[in-house]
Formats: C-alpha cells, structure tokens, sequence
C-alpha cells in the first residue's frame, strides 16, 4: 500500500516537470478552434484521449501535419477512430488523426495498394521513416465522420513515440488558441459513507448536498454531520468563451484542514489504465441515471497515475470533539478556479434512512481469485476483475444465468463456462455463449468449445446463456442495377446485416476479382466506389459474400453494364 501511494505521488512529480515545446507543433486545421471534446473528458470506459475539433458541422476540410515528421501507421476500421493516420516527428512525439473523410493522393494511394494487397477494408499498417515524409502544414488528409464518430470532426492527439502515453495538446501551446474565462461549473456535490455502520445527517446512504454561493464567488456546502469514515463525489464540468458545449475539467484538489488530501490533473496517462475511470466515477449512478460523479477518494486504491492523495486515499474520519473544513477546487487548464467548503462535524444522531440490505451467500473477494458454480454453470474470476468485494446474486433459471447486474464496475474479463451435453457437433458450430440485455437481445461473445463445455471470457456482470444462430446475413442493394446501364453512377451500395452473432466479413467481387468495399456500421451500408477502374466495358458481374461469426454466410449477386467512353 505505501509502495502504492508513494508511485501515485511520484508519478504526478514527474508529469508536472515535464517540459513540452509550446512553438513546434501548428494546429491541424485552419478554421477558428471550437472543441466538442477536451483532453481527459469522462468517456464510457475510458477518459478522452485528445482534442475534437469542430469542422464547421461538415466534412471535407483541409486537415494538415502539425509538424515534420513521417507517416509512421495508418488504420482503417468502420469502428473507433475510422479512418486514422499517425505522424512520428523527430522531436519524440506522434500526433494522430482520426475519424477522417479521406487521405491526401500520395497516402490514399499507398491505402489502396494495401487494401488490394490485403484484400480488406479493415487493415493497420506500419511504415519506415523514408516511406511518407510529411512538411509541416502538409495537407495529410481531409476531416470526416467515420467510425464511432457521431458527427463530422477531427479528433486529434499527442504520443509520446516510446511510451505511447497520451498528453494533453494544451501543454504544446494550442491554449493560445482557446479563450476561457469561464469557471468550471460544480453541478453537483455528494457525500458517501465509506463504511456500513457511517451515518451521515441521519442518513446511511449517500447524500447530494446543496450549495450556497457567496460574496467572494466561492461555494458553501451543508454541513456535513457525521460519524466515522466518509468520502465526497462532484459532478462537474467546463466551458470555453467560443465552443459553446460542456467539457471535463482539467484539475481538481481536495484540502483537508488546509492539508491536501485527494486531486488529480489530467496531463497524461497511458491506454493500459483508462478503464480506472469505473473507479473513479460512481458507476452504480451512472449505470442508472447516465450521471458521472467524480469520487474524491478510493475505499480500495487503484493504480490510476493521475492521482495524487495522502495516506488516507481522500478519506475524511469523522472523529468526536473534533470540527474540520473541507475545501474542494475545480480548476481548468487557464486557471479559473470554483472552490467549495463544506464544514465537517461529529454527530451520533439515529439514522432516518438506512442502507439497503443485500445478502448473498456468493461473496467476491476483489483482491483473490474466485470461482463458482451452480447446475451446468462455472464461473471464474480471477484477483483483480473488480474493485471492492461485495455480495453477488448468483442463480441459474431455467438455461439462464444471473449474476448481478451491471451497476457494478468490472476492469478485466472473467470466465463463464457452460456444460451441456444435449447438441450435436454440427449444432454446436453455431453456438455461443450471449449476454441478454433488458430487452431480451442476444449479445455475441467469442466462446471456444471443448467437448461439451462451452467457454467465453466478459467484461460485465449481468444474464448469460448459451444461444445458437442458424440465420444468415441479410444483403439488400440499395438502388437495383440487374441488367442496367449504369455508365453514369460513381458508386454501388449494398446494406448488409446480421440479426444473430453479427457480421464477421464482408468481400465483394467483380467480375470474379476481389474489390473494395468501405463499410459504415453505422448506416449498415458498404459502398463501392467505381473510380478505381476495376469496372471492365460493357458487361460486369458483381457478387458479394458476407459471413456472420458463427460461420452462416449470405451470397448476392447481380450484372450490369458499364460504358468506360
């Protein structure tokens, strides 16, 4: 635990005299900086990881290289960041961009030998210094919406080159860029008994407390009427002069009776610690009501190396005789600080509303390795999947598995294995092991089969069975060419989907060669684009064969004719 508390603290040292060059880097776009995300914002499962950059609410801008450098990776997905390109610069960082419309000639060209050479959409290449070199200002590609995107933008980061950490752009000058005289805005502030038998204002269960604005601009909190351990939670956000939409903040920092207790600064972290954010926020709330409180303290410290508390982990012991301040600062990267004291007293006052009970004769030890079982079903969970012990319902109804629900955080995947004997072989190539959400629908999990056992590894608590999919994907042309004159039409679509596992692969042909279709799961549409001259003069033959992830596939077919005059 001290090894523990001493890294957290050494760790946020070493970022703070980190010393990035605020001159070297460009921004990446020419319009006026507007961000629909900022560095760190709290995100499902992980924190923000760069800049979203507003694009006028359309695609097709000039995106450019912030600086020198070469294109170092390229990856195409319909998932996550699209369409991205990543530049090493010789200064030790990468600058990445993502969600784009479509590279420059000279990459787009290197894209599509790729995509022929590999015979996918989905590919991820890695280049040598002397393949891409990109100038500073260089127009490298062009802003888009692919992927997970939910609207046109760029999203844009910084690397380190060694350790792939991300880093705040603001700490490479782009703040000259942003006007923020706006004080981040504390929409709500929890209290939390950090033990059972912990009463606070007459209550066991957590407590939104109201504030009072003062003369000076600072916040006063109720007081805080407890005894024994208990820890604090805000929701709070930040806003710029020009975006005009709300952002994470940049800093928050705890004081007990004027000594630090619990903070954090969101300069840098790595990919391997983001799912830590379920730690951080109050999951249960946000798995109820979509709100992310930030807890200002760890009941079970996690390794998150942003965080920076004393020996306690943020924890406010409420003793006898003894009255204390809190003080709570939200700060954003320019300074503008909203600061919150809540007066702290002793108080042995009954409780009016007491802590739900649940019992369960399944306990998870979070920091040992578990197993159980019930009929047909094992359950495997290794030290570590979660943050706190706590008591799990656990039961099997009829074929179905049920395991608490999915207000409780999990950082890593665990094992369900399901014995059953009844299917044959055939029958069990088409089987897996789905969670069934609220609405009864059958999510596909990867699961491996060994004689009659049937095995997956999850990442969520919730109901499990074994389901089996025998349907093959739907493939349906948007707009008919059978037998048609299409001379004119730049492209083909077809929409595909799949009601069962979910669709695995797609591969178009024509005239019996592989050709490229860019998928977009987000429309379900796969288009082909005509203009790379795969298309032959006169008559063409397409067929397109989509395969769902228990083996099913689905074949279309069509023929049209072309004139290349």
């Amino acid at each position: 635990m001290k090894f523990l508390r001493l890294f957290l603290v050494l760790s946020t040292t070493v970022i703070a005299q980190t010393n990035y060059p605020k001159d070297y880097f460009r921004l990446p776009l020419d319009v006026p900086v507007q961000l629909s995300g900022n560095f760190g914002e709290l995100r499902p499962n992980h924190f923000h990881t760069g800049f979203d950059f507003k694009t006028l609410q359309r695609e097709g801008l000039d995106v450019h290289a912030v600086a020198d450098g070469y294109v170092s990776r390229i990856k195409m997905s319909p998932y996550g960041n699209g369409k991205a390109i990543y530049i090493t610069h010789p200064n030790g960082y990468t600058s990445v961009y993502c969600h784009l419309q479509n590279a420059n000639a000279e990459i787009k060209d290197y894209i599509y030998k790729a995509y022929y050479k590999e015979e996918a959409y989905e590919i991820e290449l890695f280049l040598k210094p002397h393949e891409l070199p990109v100038r500073k200002g260089q127009v490298i590609a062009f802003s888009g919406n692919t992927g997970s995107s939910q609207g046109p933008h760029l999203h844009f980061e910084f690397r380190d080159s060694k350790t792939e950490k991300i880093i705040n752009p603001l700490l490479f000058g782009f703040d000259s860029a942003i006007k923020d005289t706006k004080k981040p805005v504390v929409s709500a502030l929890y209290v939390y008994p950090v033990e059972d038998d912990v009463i606070i204002n007459q209550s066991k269960r957590p407590l939104l407390l109201s504030l009072s604005l003062q003369k000076d601009g600072t916040y006063i909190a109720t007081s805080v009427k407890a005894n024994g351990k208990i820890g604090f939670g805000i929701t709070a956000a930040d806003y710029d002069n020009v975006s005009y939409n709300k952002n994470g903040v940049y800093k928050v920092q705890t004081y007990l009776n004027g000594s630090a207790s619990f903070g954090y600064q969101l300069d840098t972290y790595s990919f391997d610690e983001m799912r830590y954010i379920n730690a951080l926020i109050d999951y249960p709330k946000y798995r109820q009501n979509s709100q992310r409180v930030q807890k200002l303290f760890m009941k079970t410290p996690y390794p998150l190396s942003i965080i920076k508390a004393d020996q306690d982990n943020g924890v406010v012991d409420v003793l006898p005789n003894l009255a204390s301040v809190y003080r709570i600062e939200v700060s954003d990267f320019f300074g503008n600080t909203t600061v919150i004291t809540v007066p702290v007293n002793y108080d042995l006052t009954n409780p009016i509303v007491k802590r739900e009970q649940k019992h369960s004769e399944y306990f998870v030890k979070a920091a040992k390795d578990n197993i159980f079982s019930k009929e047909n079903f094992t359950v495997d969970i290794p030290a570590g999947t979660f943050y706190d012990d706590f008591e799990m319902d656990f039961d099997v109804k009829g074929k179905t598995l049920y395991m608490s629900d999915e207000s409780i955080p999990v950082q890593s995947n665990f094992t369900i294995t399901i014995e059953d004997d009844s299917y044959t072989e055939a029958e069990k190539e088409k089987m897996y092991i789905a969670d069934i959400d609220s609405r009864g629908r059958a999510g596909y999990n990867y699961t491996w089969i060994k004689g009659n056992k049937f095995s997956a590894k999850v990442r969520s608590l919730g109901r499990y069975r074994l389901y089996s999919d025998t349907t093959a994907p739907s493939i349906a042309i948007t707009a008919s060419i059978e037998g048609k004159w299409i001379s004119s039409q730049k492209t083909v679509q077809l929409r595909i989907s799949d009601s069962g596992s979910g669709i695995k692969s797609y591969n178009g042909y024509l005239n019996g060669k592989w050709v490229l279709f860019e998928y977009d799961y987000k429309t379900g549409k796969i288009t082909h684009d005509f203009s790379n001259g795969n298309v032959a003069e006169g008559a063409n033959e397409l067929k397109v064969v989509v395969e769902d992830k228990v083996g099913n596939t689905k074949t279309f077919e069509t023929r049209f004719f072309r004139s290349q005059q």
